[in-house]
């Protein structure tokens, strides 16, 4: 089949190929003398010598991640420059909890049909969010797919892969009743929960602003970037000792705080926790919605992280050192002898 009949197939290589051209030097910026292959190479090479040396027992901490229908929201508001930077951040705060540090990146995009400006407005910002801390943007792959995609609607995902001394992986296994539980402010819903708050609003529309919000459109409170927790768990780290962390996504409060749970056999007891309520505060998209769908406090604490981006437990006599540490942080709760998480 010859190029133009693959256009009329759906597939304009000339597009995918201007789109690469137009991001190519916002993924340079992302590069260090570690990248030895990168975009444009079958696949991407980094030189982890410099990285790992200095860490005894590396462990390299991989994940995947995306940003669920998230996209839609950006592609309803003709607004691209956000959720490149949810993807990147997301899957750092996901490889944090563990104690590691991001190495490396590398994306996915798909459309029924690829834009280039578009393509490379997603890819600035994941490139942005990988600059901030230092993590090249290693590669990746941009596909066009009509049939498989609606028009007009695109998918982002990505993999990072970081690194940690064995010592200093968490969660550590020594969490017990009585442990403080700290929560980092997310700066809305992050990356989960679209597909509830998509029929919620949709009789009402994304431009709408209704005064619950403060005179910010019910688009762009949903596209408020998701926060990356690095630096301030890297303040926390090295004012106290951390013994877990819990990145507050799918599932919520509910489903995330358990998983950083000790799965050692030998205690006579099992964990759970306590979340106060008033303790922090809940951003106004979070009520807004929830007020919208009649949704009880199980349900909008299942789905949304409610303000709550990041769990952090310590010890209670570490409590105010790290309050000083990082001031926004606030203390939401308490580790119990009992099964699952409650609301009190």
């Amino acid at each position: 089949m010859t190029q133009s009949g693959y256009r009329a197939a759906g597939v304009d290589i000339a597009a995918a190929t201007r789109a690469k051209e137009m991001m190519a030097t916002a993924v340079r910026a992302t590069h260090s003398s570690a990248v030895l292959a990168g975009m444009g190479s079958f696949g991407g090479c980094f030189d982890a010598s410099l990285s790992l040396a200095g860490l005894e027992a590396p462990v390299l901490v991989a994940s995947t991640d995306g940003v669920g229908t998230k996209t839609m929201v950006a592609s309803a508001m003709g607004r691209y420059d956000t959720v490149g930077q949810d993807l990147v951040n997301h899957c750092i705060n996901d490889i944090l909890v563990q104690g590691a540090h991001p190495l490396f990146f590398l994306d996915y995009i798909a459309a029924a049909r690829l834009d280039p400006e578009m393509v490379a407005t997603l890819v600035a910002g994941i490139a942005n969010a990988c600059q901030a801390v230092d993590c090249a943007l290693l590669g990746g792959e941009t596909a066009e797919m009509p049939g498989v995609y609606a028009p007009g609607a695109f998918d982002l995902a990505g993999t990072i892969v970081g690194a940690v001394a064995r010592a200093e992986m968490l969660p550590r296994g020594d969490i017990v009743p009585g442990d403080a539980i700290l929560a980092l402010p997310s700066s809305g819903l992050h990356t989960n929960g679209y597909s509830l708050a998509r029929r919620l609003v949709e009789p009402i529309g994304y431009h709408a602003q209704p005064p619950e919000l403060g005179g910010v459109s019910i688009g762009e409170a949903l596209l408020a970037v998701h926060r990356c927790y690095l630096r301030e768990v890297g303040v926390l780290r090295r004012a106290i000792l951390i013994k877990a962390l819990a990145h507050i996504t799918g599932g919520g409060v509910f489903d995330n705080l358990p998983r950083v749970w000790p799965s050692d056999g030998d205690r006579s007891y099992t964990l759970g926790a306590t979340i106060e309520r008033g303790t922090w505060v809940i951003p106004p998209i979070f009520t807004f919605l929830q007020h919208l769908g009649d949704l009880s406090d199980q349900e909008a604490y299942h789905v949304f992280n409610m303000g709550m981006g990041m769990l952090v437990i310590v010890t209670p006599d570490a409590v105010d050192t790290a309050l000083a540490a990082v001031p926004e942080a606030r203390r939401v709760g308490t580790i119990i002898e009992g099964e699952g998480v409650r609301l009190v």
